[in-house]
């Protein structure tokens, strides 16, 4: 029982690191090109897995910013400064005079 355990986690392991690979963005791959970071991890199951994360993934404070990086295989959101936040439709004093003059039937 214990062997199928450790073999799931193995597994697991293997296909989350190759899945990280594959998503990461060809130009954040550090050390060697991403190409034959994805042959180490295919081909040296656990310990290409743990060299990508040690050396071949993007390093969390990376171009994109803050602890959480970028995203992974996918365009990083627009940054915005600290004290601005999202600003909604229903934010807008505009569009909420626009609606209510709308419903009273002025405009």
């Amino acid at each position: 029982m214990a062997g199928v355990l450790v073999s799931l986690a193995v597994l697991g392991f293997w296909l989350y690191s190759l899945f990280d690979v594959v998503t990461t963005p060809e130009d954040e791959a550090r050390s060697i090109p991403k190409t034959l970071w994805a042959l180490v991890v295919i081909f040296i199951p656990v310990a290409g897995g743990l060299l990508w994360f040690l050396l071949g993934r993007p390093l969390a404070g990376g171009p994109e910013g803050g602890p959480e990086g970028g995203t992974a295989g996918g365009a990083a959101a627009p940054r915005r400064s600290r004290g601005e936040a999202p600003k909604g439709p229903d934010d807008d004093p505009d569009f909420l005079r626009d609606i209510d003059k709308r419903m009273r039937g002025d405009g």
